[in-house]
């Protein structure tokens, strides 16, 4: 059973879920008097005296708070911790809304049964294998690469001109650049949870004079952006290294329009391919898809979107895939992607495992392998891509 009120033009809302004995506050509470928000600070008294053990405080979308409401809030939560010495409560924050976390630890700092818990602090497992400043110019160049394929791809799935667009987990920007160059959308809003990258995206696009394209700084899982207000979403390459992308999933079916469309892009890593020396190539690909399982990653997520796509509630469907090859182009530039590769899989990642050297040197020789299928001048080398759509039902 969940409660919910809307207050003060719906600026803000307050809700209690019994089952998860969760009270959540979201939007904006900026009221000159306490009497003001009385109905959501009964709320939360009344959700207190229901609940035992652990009780939730969530604020992750907790936008805005002066000093009045937070002060009235807090009364509650301090007084019930001293009536209730069997209560635990955890305050939820984000470190999206960073304040959040600063004023509520004042709590925690008073009252020994109140904790602070970041939500996304172990949330995305892979950012900082792939954040790095020495890693931007190879997803520069894996987007060059898939580029190809996609600009072709994308009328297919929902993109046109003049329709406005999100790119969520946007990473460097590139991709939003391009769309924006090729597509001429009316707007875009691309997002992510790295400030590095996003501020690398920002000085892209100031360096070549594109206009167009909203960079945000926010969490892809919990985003503070308005229901139903864009006519395509897209998310790539990104699904695939979140520990649980069905929240991913739920949010960007939230932000789409009824009847727009949401496009995602995944791999499957072991399908990676070469030629000569295939055994080796692929033993390794194989590990790599072991060596992201280990750290809540699927890197085999790219055949699973219909599905992940279904269950999220999406209807008519569409699938396809493309092979980016060593023949796409420059093979040097595919045979830099696989260098990087091996720095980040069969470096940093394999290390922090707990590999043993005599596993690395092998793990690391079918990367050069591919590298050599790659260079090779009679060579093949493969890296494929799952393209899936779905649209929001009206």
């Amino acid at each position: 059973m969940t409660t919910h009120i809307f207050s003060l033009s719906a600026r803000y809302r307050a809700t209690f879920d019994l089952s998860n004995q969760e009270f959540s506050i979201a939007g904006a509470v900026r009221p000159y008097m306490v009497d003001e928000i009385a109905p959501s600070l009964a709320l939360l008294k009344d959700s207190i005296d229901r609940v035992q053990g652990l009780f939730y405080v969530n604020v992750r979308r907790l936008t805005q708070m002066n000093n009045t409401a937070f002060h009235a809030f807090s009364r509650i939560i301090i007084d019930s911790c001293r009536i209730r010495s069997d209560l635990r409560f955890v305050i939820i924050t984000s470190s999206v809304v960073g304040w959040t976390t600063r004023k509520f630890s004042r709590l925690a700092s008073i009252e020994p049964n109140i904790s602070v818990e970041e939500y996304d602090n172990q949330f995305y497992p892979g950012q900082n294998f792939l954040e790095e400043g020495g890693f931007i110019p190879i997803l520069r160049t894996q987007t060059k690469m898939t580029w190809r394929h996609e600009r072709n791809i994308l009328p297919r799935h929902g993109m046109r001109p003049g329709i406005v667009m999100a790119d969520i987990c946007c990473g460097i920007g590139d991709f939003a650049l391009l769309v924006q160059k090729e597509f001429k959308p009316a707007r875009i809003v691309a997002l992510d949870h790295s400030k590095s990258s996003l501020a690398y995206a920002r000085q892209v696009a100031a360096d070549f004079a594109v206009s167009g394209v909203e960079y945000t700084y926010g969490d892809a899982s919990e985003m503070l952006l308005d229901d139903n207000q864009f006519d395509l979403v897209t998310c790539r390459h990104s699904l695939q290294i979140f520990n649980r992308p069905t929240l991913i999933l739920k949010e960007l079916f939230r932000i789409c329009k009824p009847g727009g469309r949401v496009y995602i892009t995944n791999e499957k890593n072991s399908h990676c391919l070469g030629e000569p020396r295939a055994e080796s190539i692929q033993w390794t690909y194989n590990e790599v898809a072991k060596l992201f399982a280990h750290f809540d990653m699927d890197v085999e997520f790219g055949p699973k979107s219909r599905r992940y796509l279904a269950d999220a509630g999406f209807d008519d469907i569409r699938v396809e895939s493309f092979m980016v090859t060593n023949l796409d182009g420059d093979p040097q530039d595919f045979a830099d992607v696989i260098a990087a590769w091996e720095e980040v899989y069969a470096g940093e990642m394999a290390v922090q495992r707990g590999d043993t050297p005599e596993f690395i040197s092998r793990f690391r020789q079918g990367f050069r392998d591919h590298i050599f299928a790659a260079l090779h001048p009679k060579g093949y080398a493969g890296w494929p891509i799952w393209v899936a759509s779905a649209r929001k039902p009206s």
